[in-house]
């Protein structure tokens, strides 16, 4: 009998690589935020933030928000429609702030 492989899939990977690599976090966040100033891909942007809600804490993220879990897990998600200031809200628990930054031309 062949034995089936379980594999993880990418997004499990990258979750246990920020929890090894916390100093990772910063410039993963500057990056998927530059991207997504480039493309404009918000289901990118928001899968990439789920990730680090992941590592987080979905909970303490919750707390510190004021939403509920559900709450922070659904404007996550990638059929989720986000309002500004529940983006702004889950930035600032992780230790961020939304700064504008000028476009070079």
């Amino acid at each position: 009998m062949i034995e089936k492989k379980i594999y993880r899939g990418f997004r499990d990977v990258e979750e246990e690589y920020f929890r090894n690599h916390p100093k990772e976090i910063a410039p993963y966040i500057a990056e998927i935020f530059h991207d997504y100033a480039e493309d404009g891909n918000s289901a990118v942007l928001l899968a990439s933030l789920r990730v680090i809600a992941k590592v987080k804490g979905i909970t303490t993220l919750a707390t510190a928000t004021g939403m509920t879990r559900q709450g922070v897990q659904h404007a996550l998600s990638s059929k989720g429609n986000p309002r500004f200031d529940n983006v702004n809200a889950i930035m600032r628990a992780l230790g961020y702030r939304l700064a504008p930054e000028p476009i070079e031309n």
